[in-house]
């Protein structure tokens, strides 16, 4: 069940870069790089969660970037209508300062990626 609910938030991502990515303001985010699958259901994040959480984007599981200050997911939206996760497997559970034009809809914060880069929090 929560695959499938992944999987409708991460369609919903790509059909809001359509309409929103000229009208989106550009942000930058800085954060953990996690995988939405265990990060939603038990909290799991961090160095210890690296291998299962690299197994489960392989498996098409969508990363995401946590900013741990303010407890806010940010979903990577396809803009480009390319796999995200590709952007984001150099940095699973490593922190991320990424830039990109910033989208919501239906209570869901979603990130089109220009730059990436490995950051310190």
């Amino acid at each position: 069940m929560t695959r499938t609910i992944l999987t409708i938030l991460a369609a919903a991502a790509l059909a809001l870069a359509h309409d929103k990515l000229e009208k989106g303001k550009e942000v930058t985010v800085t954060g953990l790089v996690v995988d939405t699958g265990c990060f939603m259901a038990h909290n799991s994040t961090g160095a210890a969660h690296e291998t299962c959480a690299t197994t489960c984007a392989k498996k098409g599981v969508p990363l995401a970037i946590l900013d741990q200050a303010s407890g806010k997911l940010y979903m990577a939206v396809a803009a480009d209508h390319k796999n995200q996760n590709d952007k984001l497997m150099p940095f699973v559970e490593k922190k991320v300062k990424a830039t990109g034009i910033l989208m919501e809809n239906g209570g869901v914060k979603g990130l089109a990626i220009k730059t990436i880069e490995a950051a310190t929090l």
